[in-house]
C-alpha cells in the first residue's frame, strides 16, 4: 500500500476528488493547509497599501491505495490540478506499512 499526498491550489479539489472515484478511490482525507514554494508568496494589496502574503492557502489530499493503482491515482491528480502556472503544487507517494480500521478490525488492503 502507498500514502499519496497531494498539495494543490484550493480551487482544484472537487475536480480532483471527481477524477479519483471512476479509479476506485472509496475514501480521502482533506487538509486545509498554508505554504509556499519557489513562487515565494505573492504580493496583495488592501485600502491601498502593498503588502505581502509570505503563506498562499492550499489543499493538502491524502489518499491511501494499493499498490497497482499508485501510478493511476497519480497521473489523475498531475492532470487535473494542473492549471500550468506556478504554485500548482507537488505530489509525495510513501509506503503505507499497515492499515487497521478501527470499528471492525480489519487490517492492510481491507481496511482501505
Amino acid at each position: 500500500m502507498k500514502m499519496v499526498t497531494a498539495i494543490i491550489k484550493p480551487f482544484k479539489l472537487d475536480e480532483v476528488r471527481e477524477a479519483l472515484t471512476p479509479l476506485g478511490v472509496q475514501g480521502l482525507t482533506v487538509t486545509e493547509v498554508k505554504g509556499f514554494g519557489r513562487q515565494k508568496g505573492q504580493t496583495e494589496i488592501y485600502r491601498g497599501a502593498e503588502y505581502q502574503v509570505s503563506f498562499l492557502p492550499k489543499v493538502k489530499i491524502e489518499v491511501v491505495v494499493a499498490d497497482e493503482l499508485v501510478d493511476a491515482v497519480v497521473e489523475a491528480i498531475a492532470v487535473t490540478a494542473r492549471t500550468g502556472k506556478i504554485g500548482d503544487g507537488k505530489i509525495f507517494v510513501m509506503d503505507v506499512e499497515r492499515a487497521l480500521r478501527i470499528r471492525t478490525g480489519e487490517t492492510d488492503a481491507s481496511a482501505i
